[in-house]
């Protein structure tokens, strides 16, 4: 509809429609990472108000993160049989739809269904995949910096929305904090629907970057089934290399999406912090992790990305650890979210380009939707997990702990990856020699 007359426009004024779908990417995940990072700042109002405790509050929460991680290597198949714009605009009205209906939940299998199911495949439906998709369809150069900053819309999207939904929650209750970000999903909805195309020949160009004279046609369709995901994974399991990025990804995920971003405001509500500068503080998390993610993504290309992952996962560990002695104070939470929001999700980049590394190009994609679904069942343990320790201990230390070892262990397994040997395309996986293991 606008696409078109768009495209030409900016193309007369020597800029890529790319762009524009980049943005349009980009407001997608910062409103679905929103909308995930919400039920955060919410458990103890609804444990006030339903008489929930946490921990069951938590297993809703971690059916969510299930959900989400499970949709990730089939993703790219909606995307390529339904487009990118059918796939996004359905994925942000189940979003939007579990959180507005949330509001009126009276039952606990409401929560279930509209914050656990809906909002765990609407989110899985675009998650890191999207970001992948995108950067390869639609650039044939700067994918690494493309990939970088998608990436990092997540960070964004805690950086405005929780401090504003904990100052409504402070001031209005919780219900009102989920109209900005109910709001945001509605308005970015309508723009994917008006502006995503699934490629740069609808729009009649070429992807940004390409040698010219690269044809504008599209190329032809891709033959993938919904079992091909699974014969990826019956290859890919034969390498010891997945199963080290597959269980350095699931700490991971315990480390971060389940424990901090799910529990972080109740912990500090524990120590007496209120919930407007506990979610300041997972938005100064969230300004690191911008900067973060994308020098990760720099560095990824320049350096040995088990180095960087042994790093990373060891300064994380460190700063879970030291996080019950920071008495909470300014100070105390300041330094910890500098060294933790460092490298939130800065295990991105380097995880991806091992995958590609050991598997090759052709599966790279789908063997890290598969990486990531360990990612996500990582969260759900730690989420429910941290919410049980919460309701036996009446703390969250023991949890801290836990996920403070599991990622020195993490650090330790990923130089277990030695060389990885590239997979040529169609060739079969097989299992690692002494060299690539």
């Amino acid at each position: 509809m606008f696409a078109l007359p768009l495209s030409r426009w900016l193309q007369g004024r020597g800029l890529h429609f790319s762009w524009v779908i980049v943005a349009i990417t980009f407001l997608t995940g910062l409103s679905s990472s929103a909308a995930l990072g919400l039920p955060g700042a919410l458990l103890q109002p609804l444990s006030k108000e339903f008489g929930w405790d946490v921990e069951q509050i938590s297993s809703a929460l971690a059916v969510r993160f299930v959900l989400f991680g499970l949709m990730g290597p089939f993703a790219a198949i909606l995307m390529e049989r339904f487009g990118l714009r059918n796939v996004v605009v359905t994925a942000l009205t189940l979003v939007a739809s579990g959180l507005a209906l949330a509001t009126r939940m009276t039952q606990f299998w409401q929560l279930v269904l509209f914050w656990g199911i809906m909002l765990g495949v609407g989110s899985g439906m675009t998650a890191l995949v999207l970001s992948a998709v995108v950067s390869t369809r639609w650039f044939d150069t700067r994918r690494g910096l493309v990939v970088g900053v998608l990436t990092a819309s997540s960070a964004t999207g805690q950086l405005v929305f929780l401090p504003v939904g904990a100052w409504l929650i402070e001031h209005f209750g919780w219900r009102m904090a989920v109209i900005p970000v109910l709001l945001a999903c509605a308005i970015v909805a309508v723009l994917v629907f008006l502006l995503m195309r699934n490629r740069p020949s609808e729009v009649g160009l070429a992807p940004y970057g390409a040698p010219q004279g690269t044809p504008v046609a599209p190329p032809a369709p891709m033959r993938v089934t919904f079992a091909t995901p699974f014969k990826v994974l019956a290859e890919a399991a034969r390498n010891r290399v997945f199963w080290i990025l597959f269980g350095t990804f699931f700490i991971c995920g315990l480390s971060t999406n389940g424990l901090i971003q799910t529990h972080f405001i109740s912990l500090c509500g524990d120590a007496g912090l209120s919930a407007v500068p506990a979610a300041s503080v997972l938005a100064m998390m969230g300004a690191f992790d911008l900067v973060g993610t994308i020098a990760s993504g720099w560095l990824s290309d320049r350096y040995d990305n088990r180095k960087l992952l042994f790093m990373y996962y060891g300064l994380r560990g460190l700063s879970l650890f030291w996080l019950p002695y920071s008495e909470f104070t300014l100070y105390g939470l300041s330094l910890f979210a500098m060294f933790y929001g460092l490298d939130w999700i800065a295990t991105v980049p380097p995880t991806v380009r091992l995958a590609g590394a050991t598997f090759g190009k052709e599966r790279a994609g789908m063997v890290f939707g598969w990486v990531f679904a360990g990612h996500q069942l990582g969260a759900a343990v730690a989420a429910y997990g941290a919410g049980r320790v919460r309701t036996m201990m009446l703390t969250y230390n023991p949890a801290l702990f836990a996920a403070g070892a599991a990622c020195l262990v993490a650090a330790g397994l990923i130089l277990l990856i030695r060389k990885p040997a590239v997979a040529a395309a169609g060739v079969p996986l097989a299992p690692p020699t002494k060299a690539s293991a």
